[in-house]
């Protein structure tokens, strides 16, 4: 199994956690539920008193009988005949209070044909009645035939108490206009055949012509409590042949929200809640919430890990609610509430999908007391800190386990590439046919890929220099072996003693190059093998190497040589033998190519990473187009200078630089317009180390 499967098995059984907790959660979510309902239940009993109590004198409105709901207003309206500043107003018109006298059934029956509907509001001194007429243009009043069928609105008002009281009689308005525009009502005497009176400036409005009807707005003093109030639109001269009306007898009664007693249910309410008192005809005459204990914060104010706060507490209570019980779906508005679908208690959900808590309890007079508490309230009072614990360990745990898989398939990347790198680097036959990428990463696996590439560099190598080695061995030792043998073969046909000494010389010389060849052979391989014992130390290496320099100026008076650099002050960890050996080859190689009384130049820089010495030397310059390493073994390019010379001395230097994990170069180079070379070595600094005194 691979390291991603194990990690991921591994993560998994930490969803336990979470799922143990959600339990637990859906658990006490049912009993705060239990607790809650019973806490309402003793609060809408206490709530139900006082409304008792407060609505003792007003009027009930019972099931079916015609009523029109009054709202509230905070301003007086403007009247210009649109419906723009009318409570609940929508462009669509689909979400407007608008009341009528016909069914849903009804006006489904009567759709093409004229209908009316209408909204009512009051500021407390005045009633506002927004009357709609649709399906019919309008056909305006023509002063001069006054007997033509036109359109025309009738207003009745019953005052309080007119059953009890036979005197009182009932007001009546005629209200008809010429044009669009200011309409002022007439009034009319009832008892002389709705003979038209005075006009009545009290009752005056705004007549307009909107969609594929008409509109009138009107303003009239508020009518005392427990008023009715009821209208009708007529077209034809017989008032009863063709009219759309609210219900004539008796007259509705107007239903409106009483804040006195809003205030009183108010005091009794907790956090959160929502309470209301409703007619037997569902009209709401008082309705009061309460605000939840906070206020949820402004987007931008939140914090990221705010942010997955709430998005976890939102999940969790989308997960409770899965195992809740379905809610009753609460088909209520502002200002009216269907009473046959009303449930006694439980959860309902409002149109806005909100969940509450509800219970209802009855009241004098045949009214109803809903009161609803907010399940997000609840949640907040409660278990909010439960909540964030379980939602914060999910998020946790969710987040280890996207951590673990995500560093599970990072490892299998990686140790994949690097196998892949490593296969690529070694064909069948075991050669090294390629370099290994190094990797800049500090863990164990960068380390572990950088030891690779390094041993594959050095296998690479030393492949290189066995491969070449031959080629180079058998070429330094073709031409001394040739020349022994050739001069033995010519020694057994010499004549003359001066031959056979001449032939003898040859091969002496000959057998000398040969031991030569050996002898360098033998001074690399005993370094490479000192390198295993030899120990890095700290040294001064401008010490080192001024002290070096003032040696070979004092050794070699043919030559000048220059040091320029400082005389100490220069840590380094390394060997200063090997570094003294691989600057004596330096200068060495200097001098062959340097002309007498020649500048040999020894500089020494310190940079922040690594230290650089300069071996210059006045002469020829190096090829630029040769194709062969100098650093190599048996590579010379002295061209007759030194006869027999090997070129091991400068491989002896690259073996060094190796050792101490430095490079060296050549170049050509003109210094203070003198032509020569230039030998630089680079030699890396390790991290400065306090030295203490012995």
């Amino acid at each position: 199994m691979t390291l991603k499967r194990q990690l991921f098995i591994a993560s998994l059984l930490m969803l336990l956690i979470p799922w143990a907790g959600l339990q637990f959660v859906l658990e006490l979510d049912q009993a705060l539920r239990q607790q809650a309902l019973q806490q309402l239940q003793d609060q809408a009993d206490r709530l139900a008193q006082t409304a008792g109590d407060l609505s003792l004198g007003l009027p009930v409105v019972a099931p079916h009988a015609p009523a029109i709901y009054v709202e509230s207003l905070q301003s007086p309206i403007n009247l210009d005949g649109y419906s723009d500043d009318w409570p609940g107003y929508d462009e669509s018109e689909r979400l407007q209070p608008w009341q009528s006298a016909a069914s849903p059934d009804r006006l489904t029956e009567t759709i093409g044909k004229p209908t009316m509907r209408w909204q009512a509001a009051t500021d407390q001194r005045h009633l506002y009645l927004l009357i709609r007429l649709n399906n019919r243009q309008p056909v305006f009043f023509n002063p001069g035939a006054p007997q033509q069928s036109h359109d025309r609105l009738k207003l009745w008002l019953e005052p309080a108490n007119a059953k009890l009281n036979p005197d009182a009689q009932t007001a009546a308005w005629l209200i008809r206009t010429p044009a669009p525009g200011k309409v002022y009502a007439t009034t009319i005497d009832t008892a002389n055949g709705d003979s038209e009176g005075k006009p009545d400036y009290r009752v005056s409005g705004y007549w307009h012509s909107v969609g594929n009807g008409w509109q009138l707005e009107l303003e009239l003093p508020k009518p005392p409590p427990d008023s009715r109030l009821g209208f009708a639109i007529q077209w034809q001269d017989n008032p009863t042949s063709a009219q759309t009306s609210t219900s004539i007898d008796p007259l509705p009664a107007l239903v409106e929200r009483q804040p006195e007693l809003e205030r009183q249910l108010t005091s009794g309410m907790s956090r959160g809640q929502v309470t209301r008192l409703i007619e037997p005809a569902g009209w709401v005459i008082a309705q009061q919430s309460t605000p939840a204990r906070q206020a949820p914060p402004e987007f931008e104010a939140l914090s990221p890990l705010q942010i997955i706060e709430h998005i976890s507490l939102n999940t969790l209570r989308a997960l409770v609610q899965l195992y809740q019980p379905t809610p009753a779906t609460l088909t209520a508005n502002r200002t009216r509430l269907d009473m046959n679908t009303l449930p006694k208690e439980g959860l309902v959900r409002h149109e806005d999908d909100s969940i509450w808590l509800m219970t209802t309890k009855p009241v004098f007079g045949g009214r109803t007391l809903i009161v609803e508490q907010s399940l997000d309230q609840l949640l907040t009072l409660s278990g909010s800190a439960l909540g964030s614990v379980i939602a914060r360990s999910t998020l946790i745990i969710i987040g280890l386990t996207l951590v673990l898989l995500g560093y599970a398939s990072w490892l299998s990347w990686r140790i994949a590439r690097l196998q892949r790198a490593v296969s690529a680097t070694i064909d069948q036959d075991g050669r090294i046919i390629g370099t290994l990428p190094g990797s800049g990463a500090k863990d164990e696996l960068g380390q572990l890929q950088n030891h690779f590439a390094q041993m594959a560099d050095r296998l690479h190598g030393y492949n290189r220099y066995l491969e070449s080695f031959s080629k180079r061995l058998s070429h330094e030792l073709k031409t001394p072996v040739a020349v022994v043998r050739s001069s033995l073969e010519n020694l057994s046909h010499a004549e003359t003693e001066d031959e056979r000494l001449q032939y003898i010389g040859r091969a002496a010389t000959a057998t000398e190059r040969l031991r030569q060849i050996l002898n360098g052979m033998s001074e690399a391989a005993r370094l490479e093998q000192s390198f295993d014992h030899a120990d890095k130390e700290d040294f001064d290496l401008a010490e080192v190497v001024s002290q070096a320099s003032a040696a070979y100026k004092a050794l070699d008076p043919d030559h000048q040589f220059v040091y320029t650099g400082p005389e100490a002050g220069i840590n380094l960890v390394g060997s200063p033998e090997l570094l003294v050996q691989m600057l004596d080859k330096l200068v060495d190689n200097a001098r062959d190519f340097t002309p007498e009384n020649g500048r040999i130049e020894i500089r020494l820089y310190q940079h922040p990473e690594h230290c650089q010495i300069d071996v210059f030397n006045e002469g020829s310059s190096l090829p630029t187009s040769s194709g062969v390493n100098i650093f190599e073994a048996f590579v010379s390019q002295r061209e007759g200078k030194t006869e027999g010379h090997l070129g091991q001395g400068l491989l002896i230097v690259r073996l060094i630089a190796d050792f101490l994990d430095g490079r060296v170069d050549a170049q050509n180079q003109r210094l203070n317009g003198i032509d020569g070379a230039c030998f630089r070595v680079i030699i890396p600094k390790l991290p400065d180390k306090p030295r203490t005194d012995p």
